[in-house]
């Protein structure tokens, strides 16, 4: 009957088997894929077998299924080689053992004995492949490693506490093991296996040690009292023992890790240490949390652009936002240590300490960067400006003022010989200086206008918007609404407010098909703003121009922004200026 249970718990494996092999078998890991079919399939028959009553046959068809397919299907996995003396070593001894144990299947001595010498084969050739195979195999090895010993763990425990029964349910675990093969060859960085090895070493070792520790306790009290305690007794023991567990498994995870990484601070010293060097350098700052946390890697990203690195990429991060006040401002990135499925806590803590000087940093990098775009705007600005300068008085006012300087050499030579030759080139020369006259306001009017400086800002807009007209020749209608008292402007903004509102008013009386506009200006939350609207309205699309570019341009140009908005009611220009 329990050899027949025994075969009825193997079939979920022997089905795993099967599924597992068919993903294995367009991979690299193809025969072992072949070979994990081959043993699923006979387990299977071996059920098949014992329902028909055939105990015997049964029996060799499991441990034939088990000893011969499913070991070598380990042997082969990930890849297959035969070219090395090992590897041929080991499938003649698991062929070998597999076939004399399965001679007699019913001699417990026989089976266990050739069972276990295949098993220590399988076993030094997953370590001996593990030490000479690339990266990517390393991980394929490890995920069965893990599941194996885990599994085996478990059922070893279950077989300890349980007996035979426990050994029949736990052979429902073994399916795990087949998966973890498909996982290690198709997906094998989708968590970072050597963490779950770590996690099972502690949780096994801690296991065992409250398992001893309960046996010993029960075969003491026996040995003292001749007796065994009460439930109660057992009980309180069992009560004692597990609040032990966490502890003991932290201590334990604490040592493991001081082993792998060396000793770490605690997390109010390394949150000390990182703040103590972070500065306006990201790098530096990245490098400060490294070591204080001996992490292998961390990155600082913003806008989904990485912006400074420090140490070696891994596959395994954690991903923490950086905010001032409800701002993203980007995002620190942390590699995991090799066994780490996550951040520890104290970890965790002292990343989020140091979080609001990171956003800080970042922050004041990006107001740099801003900076010094602002900055080389300007620069490029005042060069075109200059550039425009330069063309204008040697395209305009050059030839203008050489021609007045040849007339009057030719009026000083023909004054006495021909006094109405040397009138006429007197008289061109009074035309030519009133050019150049006139072209060195219209210079100076470009620079700044005059107004500005003989009127102030409000009369000087109420002075040019008057001179606007409409496409058809009349007049705007513009009331001009501004505070009595006016903070005094830099020259800078207040030319750009001059330009902005006429600007708009002109742009207004082109396209609007309206001869009514309104100009307000305002302090609003420390900033000058300026509103230009009017009523006319049009049902074709808007097609901003020059005029709104040149609009954009000046307000950028001191800081502050420009927004336009146009329906079928009208139109509105609001531009937010700095006042300094």
């Amino acid at each position: 009957m329990n050899n027949v249970l025994l075969a009825l718990a193997m079939v979920v494996p022997a089905l795993s088997l099967v599924v597992s092999g068919v993903a294995l078998l367009r991979t690299p890991s193809r025969l072992a894929g072949g070979l994990m079919v081959a043993a699923g399939v006979g387990i299977t028959a071996s059920f098949a077998a014992w329902s028909s009553g055939h105990d015997r046959l049964g029996a060799s068809l499991l441990l034939g299924s088990i000893l011969l397919p499913g070991a070598l299907a380990v042997v082969s996995y990930p890849r297959a080689s035969f070219s090395h003396p090992v590897d041929f070593c080991t499938w003649v001894v698991v062929v070998g053992a597999g076939a004399l144990a399965i001679i007699e299947p019913e001699d417990a001595a026989v089976w266990s004995a050739f069972g276990t010498i295949s098993l220590l084969a399988v076993a030094g050739h997953l370590w001996w492949k593990f030490e000479r195979s690339d990266d990517h195999d390393r991980l394929a090895v490890l995920w069965l490693t893990v599941a194996a010993l885990s599994i085996g763990s478990i059922l070893g425990v279950l077989f300890l506490v349980f007996g035979e029964t426990g050994a029949v349910a736990g052979a429902l675990l073994l399916s795990v093991i087949a998966f973890a093969m498909v996982i290690g060859v198709r997906q094998p960085e989708v968590v970072d296996v050597r963490a779950l090895i770590v996690e099972a070493v502690v949780v096994g070792v801690v296991a065992l040690t409250y398992i001893s520790l309960y046996v010993g306790v029960l075969a003491g009290v026996d040995l003292v009292w001749g007796r065994q305690p009460s439930d109660g007794v057992l009980a309180l023991l069992g009560v004692v023992l597990a609040a032990g567990f966490h502890p003991l498994r932290v201590v334990l995870r604490g040592v493991i890790d001081e082993l792998l990484f060396g000793d770490r601070p605690d997390p109010l010293t390394a949150a000390t240490q990182v703040v103590d060097r972070i500065g306006d350098d990201p790098v530096l700052a990245l490098r400060a949390i490294r070591e204080a946390l001996v992490l292998p890697y961390a990155s600082l990203s913003a806008a989904g652009e990485e912006l400074a690195t420090s140490g070696t990429a891994v596959t395994f991060t954690r991903r923490l936002p950086l905010s001032l006040g409800d701002d993203l401002v980007g995002e620190i990135v942390v590699g995991l240590r090799p066994g780490d499925l996550t951040l520890s806590a104290g970890d965790e803590h002292v990343l989020r300490i140091v979080a609001p000087l990171l956003a800080q940093t970042l922050r004041a990098r990006a107001l740099a960067d801003d900076l010094r775009v602002s900055r080389g705007a300007a620069i490029a600005a005042i060069a075109e400006e200059r550039s425009r300068l330069r063309r204008d008085l040697h395209d305009g006012l050059g030839p203008t003022l050489s021609g007045i300087a040849y007339a009057s050499d030719a009026a000083r030579n023909t004054l006495r010989g021909d006094p109405g030759h040397a009138d006429e080139l007197l008289k061109g020369i009074r035309r030519d200086a009133t050019t150049a006259i006139a072209e060195i306001r219209r210079l100076v009017y470009a620079m700044r206008p005059p107004a500005l400086d003989e009127l102030g800002l409000v009369p000087a807009l109420r002075q040019q918007i008057a001179s606007v007209r409409t496409v058809v020749g009349q007049p705007m209608q513009v009331t001009v609404e501004a505070p009595a008292n006016l903070p005094k402007l830099s020259a800078a903004v207040e030319v750009a407010a001059y330009r902005i509102a006429t600007e708009a008013v002109t742009n207004a009386a082109r396209h609007s098909g309206t001869d009514v506009a309104s100009v307000r200006l305002q302090l609003v939350e420390g900033r000058f703003t300026i509103e230009v609207r009017d009523p006319g309205g049009t049902p074709t699309p808007w097609v901003p121009g020059v005029g709104l570019s040149s609009m954009h341009e000046r307000a950028k140009e001191v800081g502050g922004t420009l927004d336009v908005e146009r329906d079928d009611e009208g139109s509105l220009v609001r531009a937010s200026l700095p006042l300094d």
